[in-house]
Parts: C-alpha cells; structure tokens; sequence
C-alpha cells in the first residue's frame, strides 16, 4: 500500500514530533527535577523548544526553509502553551505528579497542534493540500 503525500507527511508529523516531544520533554523533567516548579519547568523548556520545533518542523515535515514563518509559528505555539499550561495546573491539582501529567498531556497537545502548524507552515506553499 502506497501512502499519499498527505498520509506521508502526516507520517513525518508524528515521527518529528516524537523527537520535539521526547526533547522538550527532557527539559522539563531536567527542570523540574532540578528543583524549579512545574510551570516555571514548563515555561523555559517551551522557550528552548519552540525554535528547535519550529526548524524539525518546517525543514523536515513541511519543506519550508528560512524564518519568514516564525512569528505565526510562535504565536500558535503560545496559544498551545497556553492551553498546556492551564491543563497541567488542572491535573496536577488532581494529585497527579507533575511528571506523570506532562507526559500524558504532552500526546494530547501533539495533536492539538498538527493542525496548527500545518495552517502556518503551509499557508501558500500546498495549493489544494488538507
């Protein structure tokens, strides 16, 4: 069975946001357990991590060179801090540990953002791409 060029780029999605999450991930447990507080943990390892995302996404899912892209990538990756952030001060007042509920959040904002970040690195460059 052949994959699509849709199926595969999706494909491509997961497998370079494995890595983003695996990364972004590691600097947070580093942090929290480091001493600093799941938020604070979570703000800086955000920071690091959107310009490596925005890069392994851009070059090696969507094709996309340069930077012109980058002040929307960022803007959505705000909006999915955001939703995170709020997420996780939810679930960790649920008495769940702090590293158990970025792990589970963290799959959750994977597919959140698919869609996103593909409306912005893409926004002119697929005519006709879903």
């Amino acid at each position: 069975m052949k994959l699509s060029a849709g199926q595969m780029r999706f494909l491509r999605f997961l497998l370079v946001g494995g890595l983003n999450t695996a990364f972004g991930y590691a600097i947070y447990a580093v942090l929290v357990l480091a001493g600093l507080s799941p938020q604070t943990a979570l703000a800086l390892a955000f920071c690091v991590g959107v310009i490596w995302n925005f890069f392994t996404h851009a070059r090696l899912v969507f094709g996309a060179r340069g930077v012109r892209r980058l002040p929307a990538y960022v803007a959505v990756y705000v909006g999915i801090y955001a939703a995170n952030a709020f997420l996780l001060g939810r679930v960790i007042a649920l008495g769940i540990h702090p590293l158990v509920a970025q792990a589970g959040l963290a799959l959750v904002m994977a597919v959140l953002s698919y869609g996103l970040i593909k409306a912005v690195l893409t926004a002119g460059a697929y005519p006709g791409s879903s």
